[in-house]
């Protein structure tokens, strides 16, 4: 409508009203005549290439030329006949024919094929405005498909890596209640199945797509290290150092857990005598630091890895940090003085309650 609307206004009024010295009466009445049937004439065609639209490129080319050239030649006709019998009559047209005599015909053929191929052209933009318009369409949706698949995709991954239990956990645990059930130390033994079983919720019941605040990650990993110091008993001793601002940080739910698991399996069950644990976060220049330390006996450091790493804890936890964060986080890997290892992520700090 907005084209058609185009072409009548300035196309065809104010270029005729140019270079005419005077219009005819009703001019104005018959360009919007023609301009509302040029819309109708056109509509036919949006069914048309509606219709060829999956077939063949040269088909398409076929039906854009055919179809706009019997557009136009509807149009021209519907033209000539309100033209002829309205503004200019029939019998202006015979009068000026007897004039030029024989000649008139050939003028008037002339005078149809520049009228057909100066109009041409119009149809052949609104078809190819209908393909651009079309194509551009399609390609959203398949933008709006792919970005949709990419996040399903994405959600996909994070719940994978995020329900990736480390077994061997589950299995000392259950050794652990085992063990308590045959020495007949049953209340201890209910208090770590009940621990497990509301750190198995916690976990289960969590959606690895949303985040949460630091200070619910350390109560769902007060859950975890309390089952671990059952087993270990006086061989594990824990220090907290969070300062107030990190604990509204939100983070990925269960993200430290799988390092303070690797730490303990790793550093505090070699040690003979046990081990100290330590975690601490703090925000600083807009970032969320956090650490996870043991003083274990520590492993070899190679580029940031440690090589020939079996267990999957901490490549979930890249894994993840990189699929949520992309460039905007580090991961770092330290020995700590005068032994173990000192993990250490960097985040953008996102409070609850806002963003920065």
């Amino acid at each position: 409508m907005g084209g058609w609307a185009a072409w009548g206004l300035f196309g065809k009024y104010l270029y005729t009203s140019s270079w005419s010295v005077e219009l005819a009466p009703h001019y104005a009445i018959y360009v919007v005549i023609i301009s509302v049937f040029g819309m109708i004439v056109s509509l036919p065609l949006r069914y048309l290439y509606r219709f060829l639209w999956n077939r063949a490129i040269w088909v398409q080319a076929i039906g854009l030329l055919g179809g706009s050239a019997l557009a136009t030649y509807a149009w021209i006709e519907f033209r000539s006949y309100v033209y002829t019998g309205w503004i200019q009559q029939t019998k202006d047209w015979k009068d000026w024919s007897e004039k030029i005599g024989e000649f008139s015909e050939v003028l008037m053929k002339m005078e149809y094929a520049s009228l057909f191929w100066s109009n041409y052209p119009f149809i052949l933009a609104w078809s190819a405005l209908y393909f651009a318009i079309k194509s551009y369409r399609v390609f959203q949706e398949v933008r709006e498909s792919a970005l949709r698949s990419a996040a399903m995709a994405h959600e996909a991954q994070l719940k994978m890596l995020r329900y990736q239990l480390n077994p061997h956990f589950l299995f000392n645990t259950l050794n652990a209640i085992s063990t308590l059930v045959l020495e007949q130390n049953t209340e201890l033994a209910n208090r770590m199945v009940t621990k497990l079983s509301s750190f198995l919720r916690y976990s289960l019941d969590n959606d690895p797509m949303q985040k949460i605040t630091l200070k619910q990650e350390l109560q769902a990993l007060q859950l975890y290290l309390d089952i671990e110091k059952v087993r270990f008993e006086e061989r594990l001793s824990l220090e907290v150092d969070i300062d107030n601002e990190s604990t509204e940080a939100l983070i990925p739910s269960l993200l430290l857990q799988p390092l303070i698991e690797n730490a303990i399996k790793y550093g505090i069950a070699r040690a003979e005598g046990g081990g100290h644990l330590k975690i601490s976060a703090k925000v600083f220049a807009g970032d969320l630091l956090m650490e996870v330390s043991d003083d274990g006996p520590g492993c070899e450091l190679v580029n940031n890895e440690i090589p020939d790493a079996k267990g999957v804890g901490l490549r979930n936890t890249r894994e993840r940090l990189a699929t949520l964060y992309g460039s905007e986080h580090s991961i770092k890997l330290s020995h700590t003085e005068p032994h173990g290892l000192t993990i250490c992520i960097r985040i953008p700090f996102t409070p609850k309650n806002g963003t920065t």
